[in-house]
């Protein structure tokens, strides 16, 4: 058999991987606990916090068509990065509700930019050949992991004031990282490809992004309310930062041995298990919750359910997006689920929990999982040549 040669800019895509999302674990665990500290309620928190979500519906879409339509991705991935740099010094001097969100905005903004963009070079280079993708990808987990880890550590000794700046240092080496990549050539297909807005109404397509948007918003259950479901049942800080590496490390693995897996069972077969897969690690979590070697188990299956999902979702994507739509399929994806599916997820789990109870949260998650299954099995039904991803 012989070997795919690793793409030439595999350190660049690396480090900005490790680097935009080591950013990520930073800023979005700690960022609720920096606004308290400056004196905002949860309610103006809340809202603060909801601006990740929200710009993640319009704004990948918006640079997605800007780097296409202009084919400069990577002169628009660096435009962004400096201007969230910029803007991110606000951080510093902001005292009021008022500042602070005009900063979450324009800063979320940006950033919403950065992974598709960044995945959208990094699949053009790779000219459809994912051999090498999860061990690429991986580096995003590793930068999380061990910049949460390091923060953590950090706020504790010196207080939750110098988040501006750590947070600030990462975003600089985002900057420095996008400097390092390079724009590859498209891959020229033969014939005409289909418009944006010709593929989206596909019936196919659109069961897809159905699919990956009761997927995320499941997994909202876990982003927005996991936390404070295990704080309820009496654990400790400590042992729930564990459980969170502990899901990061396992989405790790899975990166690494991405390729092998996917080549013995195929797109199709990964992508129904790791949703079957969903559907149970939800209820295990909201019926054993008093059972810590239950919730292990659960967060071992965070290889699936998120490495193994994201994975199938990239490569399926692969088949419609490609070349010109390479970065539009990539933010489409961004803003269907995590913006649209995580910003509902997490509004209509929080009603669950204030009118039902904690426990409920995972169960309706369990729920959207079921949903899920069904979209993606209705999407490679339809799918012209469903050989492809047995």
């Amino acid at each position: 058999m012989s070997h795919s040669p690793w793409p030439k800019q595999s350190f660049s895509f690396g480090l900005f991987f490790f680097a935009y999302y080591g950013y990520v674990g930073v800023f979005s665990p700690y960022a609720s606990l920096f606004f308290a500290h400056r004196g905002m309620n949860a309610g103006q928190i809340g809202a603060l916090m909801s601006l990740m979500s929200i710009m993640r519906i319009f704004g990948p879409t918006l640079w997605g068509w800007i780097a296409d339509r202009s084919q400069i991705r990577v002169t628009v991935l660096r435009a962004t990065t400096l201007a969230a740099l910029a803007i991110f010094s606000g951080m510093f001097y902001a005292k009021t509700f008022l500042l602070f969100f005009v900063v979450m905005a324009l800063l979320n903004l940006f950033t919403a930019a950065q992974g598709p963009l960044s995945e959208a070079l990094m699949l053009t280079e790779m000219r459809g050949d994912l051999t090498h993708y999860g061990k690429l990808r991986l580096w995003g987990s590793v930068g999380f992991i061990v910049a949460v880890s390091a923060a953590g550590e950090l706020l504790d000794r010196f207080g939750v004031a110098w988040l501006p700046a750590i947070a600030f240092a990462l975003l600089g080496l985002v900057v420095c990282a996008s400097w390092q990549l390079r724009e590859s050539a498209a891959a020229h297909p033969s014939g005409i490809a289909p418009s944006l807005r010709a593929l989206t109404r596909r019936p196919e397509v659109l069961a897809f992004f159905c699919s990956t948007f009761f997927m995320i918003a499941a997994h909202s259950a876990l982003y927005v309310f996991y936390s404070l479901y295990l704080a309820r049942q009496g654990y400790s800080k400590t042992l729930i930062g564990a459980m969170w590496s502990l899901g990061v490390l396992a989405e790790i693995a899975f990166f690494y041995f991405q390729a092998p897996i996917f080549r013995r069972f195929g797109v199709r077969r990964l992508m129904m298990l790791a949703l079957a897969i969903a559907v149970l690690r939800f209820v295990l979590i909201g019926r054993f919750a008093d059972a810590l070697w239950v919730l292990v188990l659960a967060q071992v299956l965070h290889a699936a359910t998120f490495g193994a999902h994201h994975s199938a979702s990239v490569a399926t994507l692969q088949r419609w997006f490609s070349g010109r739509l390479q970065a539009r399929g990539q933010a489409l994806y961004i803003s269907v689920s995590y913006g649209l599916g995580g910003t509902f997820g997490g509004l209509s789990l929080a009603l669950v929990w204030q009118r039902v109870g904690p426990a409920a949260v995972f169960y309706t998650a369990a729920l959207f999982a079921v949903a899920a299954w069904v979209a993606a099995a209705l999407s490679f039904r339809w799918q012209i040549s469903p050989q492809e991803h047995v």
